[in-house]
């Protein structure tokens, strides 16, 4: 597929002559831009340039396609202008509610680049349990809310979108017995001592989790706090299962934390947007729906 960084890097050949005098005016190697070069002919199609001794000469071909990229990088220009001006003329508040994991391990990526594409909106940003975020949603005091969608209780009055599906994984300290398993399952996970993430309703998770198997974990200790559960798993003093978005190989003491996939454990913790189904929604909670979707989530899909 034709890049806008092949037809830049065509462009600074052609106008240089040179691959060598091209390189440098990009600020790449030679051979990656060469690479880029090689590419685009294949792509295309056609022979763009004559190489020889002294340099690079555009072929008829490469003469009718310069002016063309000139004219596309021009349309990309426009456009963007275009949308920035767009951006800066929408202004107001939006407010969004948000649950505690989500705000530790998702929010700031989609707040910076929100407020990047749109800097002249006011974002004001609450945080409380699910419960409490759906009840303002539905009741209309705030406008979209960032959550933990698997736990979602009024699905006929909300419209939702899930934005990523993460994983759980096992986390274990160095050197674990279980490291060595080829796989690892809940039956083994049930034997060792469980430190648990009481946060974000992640204890009524874990619990349908293992009412699901029939299986009675060992819970050596119950926290609030995912670096407790970091440095405590690091420490040797249990294991515990988390969502993989929370997954950092190292505690704040820089002890190392491993991670496995349990292989009978496909559940998964789903993180998305909510927003008050039927009526119509407040003007900003489009431009923040394309923002976070932009972001490439794997396995995201609407909820209608």
């Amino acid at each position: 597929m034709m890049t806008l960084r092949q037809i830049r890097h065509f462009i600074a050949v052609a106008e240089t002559g040179s691959i060598s005098a091209a390189a440098q005016a990009v600020f790449i190697s030679q051979s990656t831009l060469t690479l880029a070069i090689q590419q685009l002919e294949e792509e295309i199609g056609v022979t763009l340039f004559s190489r020889h001794a002294k340099g690079m000469t555009l072929t008829h071909q490469g003469h009718q396609f310069l002016r063309q990229a000139h004219l596309i990088l021009a349309t990309v220009e426009n456009a963007k202008r275009s949308l920035q001006q767009g951006a800066e003329q929408v202004a107001g508040q939006l407010v969004i509610g948000v649950t505690s994991l989500v705000a530790g391990y998702y929010l700031a990526d989609l707040l910076t680049r929100f407020q990047r594409a749109y800097p002249n909106v006011d974002l004001r940003v609450m945080e409380d349990e699910r419960p409490y975020i759906e009840h303002l949603l539905v009741s209309g005091e705030i406008d979209i809310g960032v959550l933990i969608l698997s736990n979602l209780e009024d699905r006929h009055a909300l419209q939702t979108e899930v934005l990523t599906h993460s994983p759980y994984r096992l986390w274990l300290p160095a050197q674990h017995p279980l490291l060595e398993h080829d796989n690892i399952n809940l039956a083994d996970v049930a034997c060792e001592p469980l430190i648990q993430l009481n946060v974000d309703e992640m204890g009524s998770n874990a619990q349908r989790i293992w009412s699901r198997i029939g299986l009675q974990p060992k819970v050596s200790l119950r926290t609030a706090s995912t670096e407790a559960v970091r440095s405590l798993v690091a420490a040797g003093l249990g294991v515990s299962i988390q969502p993989d978005m929370t997954y950092r190989p190292w505690s704040l003491e820089g002890d190392i934390i491993e991670a496995r996939p349990i292989a009978d454990l496909t559940h998964t913790l789903d993180v998305g947007l909510a927003w008050r189904r039927g009526t119509a929604r407040p003007s900003l909670v489009d431009p923040f729906l394309s923002v976070a979707r932009e972001q490439p989530h794997p396995g995201r899909r609407p909820s209608i």
